[in-house]
């Protein structure tokens, strides 16, 4: 109940009248059924912008750190996930990735949308960071379609760091559905999962048309806060693969 409050009547409006999204693509949204929304993660506005522009509910893996912030604003924060559906997720520790796909494809088996951010964390820089394989384990264990989106003009409303969002137009954009049915029963295997995301990042890639770094965004920001630096870098090329 608290999320359709939300979305239709306090939250959404608001940000359909200030961001005024250009929304493409939404006609590859499966209209029911389980799927799987993949987009690149630019900004925190992109946790509230992507729901409100769908006709169905989604629900996030959202970072744990959202439902233990301390103080007046980490409880309203808290309050806020929770009655919106979104699941915490504890991104630490040799387990947190098995307990991500676990909760993913609980909601997938109740024929959900799930929404995911296969680079795991927000671009610190705007560009386009290798993804996960989570997603990929989700989708051929599930045996769903993947709905890769691109965000586009999030970052530069709210870059990391910014508390309140520029007011600015941005545009979502929804790729075709990507069928991985002939990948069936291979979730385990090492190559086809790394081979299943690395084709994700790139329809992403190709609807955000932003630079890719092979490398994964939380090892470059961690290479940055010791000061490190220097990720290895390279561009899917704009062709064929």
């Amino acid at each position: 109940m608290f999320y359709h409050l939300m979305k239709y009547v306090l939250l959404g409006p608001l940000l359909k009248l200030l961001f005024r999204p250009r929304i493409e693509g939404l006609e590859h949204i499966p209209e029911e059924g389980a799927a799987i929304v993949a987009g690149n993660h630019l900004s925190f506005s992109d946790h509230f912008l992507m729901p409100v522009v769908l006709d169905r509910r989604i629900t996030f893996l959202a970072k744990q750190e959202y439902f233990t912030g301390p103080g007046i604003k980490g409880r309203l924060t808290a309050a806020f996930f929770r009655a919106a559906g979104q699941i915490p997720v504890d991104r630490s520790g040799k387990e947190a990735g098995k307990a991500a796909i676990r909760e993913g494809l609980g909601v997938l088996s109740k024929g959900e949308l799930l929404g995911i951010y296969p680079e795991g964390t927000r671009s610190p820089d705007g560009r386009l960071y290798k993804g996960k394989v989570g997603v990929a384990v989700m989708a051929l264990t599930a045996g769903v379609p993947v709905v890769p989106c691109a965000m586009v003009g999030t970052f530069e409303i709210q870059p990391p760091g910014k508390v309140v969002p520029r007011i600015r137009r941005v545009t979502i954009r929804f790729g075709a559905p990507l069928d991985f049915s002939r990948f069936a029963g291979s979730a385990g295997e090492r190559a086809v999962v790394r081979a299943v995301t690395d084709e994700i990042m790139y329809e992403i890639l190709r609807l955000s048309g932003q630079e890719y770094v092979d490398d994964y965004a939380a090892a470059v920001k961690a290479a940055e806060a010791e000061g490190g630096g220097g990720a290895s870098e390279r561009e899917f090329p704009r062709g064929e693969r």
